[in-house]
């Protein structure tokens, strides 16, 4: 059976405003005290799969909001019998960084998120000030954040809006774009814009 997967989901719509809950660490995670790497808007989970395989010493948390992805995305984990990954269904935007313990992660990834062009409609984006302001307090000092697109308005609006925080250092020249990812594996989207031979955008900050 094949499930039909939007490709754009409306965040701000009401079915997609409940809260979600952090997993129970201990159940999740074989070693639950292994740096966490979040990645917000997962998509398919390929870039986490390759991460939890190639990276045994982290636990890696992925959050998509379309359900039937994060579904097929556990499957594939559970396949390959890791325990060091796991992924979660909701709205980034709602609730998640607000229960996880202040420094608990140590890595997060933005990767690729919906543009939403039409200015109407631009609040829908992921990245908000209230979401960089819950990462400045879940991120631990000296923890990094990788920031990607392949739409040059959406890195420029992401990488004002966290360099704009007092908690957030650009690692790179704040006028220019990393030219090679600095992480050990790439995401579909990623393959795909790299194929084709387009640009993707990225920015690297640390946590002071």
């Amino acid at each position: 059976m094949v499930v039909r997967v939007r490709q754009h989901v409306n965040p701000l719509s009401h079915k997609y405003q409940a809260p979600i809950a952090p997993p129970n660490w201990n159940q999740v995670y074989t070693r639950p005290n292994q740096p966490l790497h979040l990645d917000l808007g997962c998509g398919k989970g390929q870039f986490l799969l390759k991460m939890a395989q190639q990276s045994p010493n982290w636990n890696f948390l992925g959050v998509e909001i379309r359900q039937p992805l994060v579904t097929q995305a556990n499957r594939r984990r559970a396949a390959l019998g890791l325990q060091n990954l796991c992924f979660l269904f909701g709205n980034a935007n709602c609730s998640l960084l607000k229960h996880l313990k202040p420094g608990v992660l140590q890595g997060v990834t933005i990767q690729f998120p919906d543009p939403w062009f039409k200015r109407r409609h631009q609040k829908r984006r992921l990245v908000q000030p209230q979401l960089v302001t819950e990462l400045a307090a879940c991120l631990s000092p000296g923890g990094y954040l990788l920031l990607q697109s392949d739409i040059e308005e959406v890195a420029v609006e992401m990488r004002d809006c966290f360099g704009q925080h007092p908690a957030f250092v650009n690692q790179s020249d704040p006028d220019s774009w990393l030219s090679q990812n600095p992480l050990p594996a790439t995401s579909d989207r990623e393959e795909v814009t790299l194929e084709k031979g387009q640009p993707v955008y990225r920015t690297l900050f640390r946590r002071r």
